[in-house]
């Protein structure tokens, strides 16, 4: 059985919401690759944490706001894949990898505007565009957004415009990959306590208000999103496509 094994690609899972999405999917019988940018210890304990459950992982570098990079990155990936598993394909990619940036769009600057566009859409775009060929038919493609598409809060302009720009694309991902049995799907967490885009430290004013403002009465943790993204990759949700999933405990009703 262990040859029919699914494989699943998290980008950014060293920490945070990608680092639960990825334990997740091991704890529903997948196979991890992950990557990180610069963290990679952290990377290493996700990897052994899924190994000591006796599932199988690596860690690969990438940095996704470098997109000259990801025709080497495919080329290392499609090499690991044959080395580690003697298959030539993944079946499930899900795009968490990314950065914050809060400054008001009078102060944004064109630097920063760029580098949120790069990290947050033309990773999506292009990454995904390199790894379709080794993307098996019926698999899955999960990318990230945000509340903050459906919401507004002052300093995410570029941010949250990204992320909509991500959950257009994933529409007609969706529709030109159909064909090929291959499901495309955006989770749009609320604020979520990690330390992405600086965290919150010890800011009990913000956990506090952003509870008031929830249904559910609290800030989120990594573990309320990670499921979530693993479900989308799960056979029940195979008539799941082109959906827009919002995962913020009712904020802002």
């Amino acid at each position: 059985m262990e040859e029919n094994r699914k494989i699943a690609l998290v980008t950014g899972a060293s920490r945070g919401i990608g680092r639960d999405t990825a334990l997740a999917l091991a704890r529903t019988g997948k196979d991890l690759v992950i990557t990180y940018k610069s963290e990679k210890d952290k990377a290493a304990a996700v990897v052994s944490e899924i190994e000591e459950a006796g599932g199988k992982a690596v860690a690969l570098q990438l940095d996704a706001a470098d997109n000259a990079s990801f025709v080497d990155f495919t080329a290392s990936l499609t090499a690991l894949l044959t080395q580690k598993w003697n298959k030539t394909q993944l079946d499930y990619l899900i795009h968490n990898a990314g950065t914050g940036a809060m400054n008001g769009f009078l102060d944004t600057t064109e630097e920063q505007f760029d580098e949120m566009i790069n990290v947050h859409l033309k990773s999506v775009f292009f990454l995904t565009q390199k790894l379709s060929p080794l993307l098996a038919d019926q698999g899955g493609i999960v990318n990230i957004s945000t509340g903050l598409t459906r919401f507004t809060t002052p300093g995410a302009s570029i941010y949250a415009a990204a992320k909509g720009a991500v959950e257009i694309l994933t529409k007609y991902m969706a529709k030109e990959l159909g064909p090929r049995g291959i499901r495309v799907n955006v989770v749009a967490p609320g604020p979520v306590d990690t330390d992405f885009g600086g965290g919150h430290g010890d800011n009990q004013g913000f956990r506090a208000f952003i509870a008031s403002q929830t249904t559910l009465g609290r800030i989120a943790v990594p573990g309320d999103i990670g499921g979530v993204i693993a479900s989308l990759c799960s056979p029940e949700m195979a008539w799941v496509t082109a959906q827009r999933i919002e995962v913020s405990g009712g904020m802002l009703l």
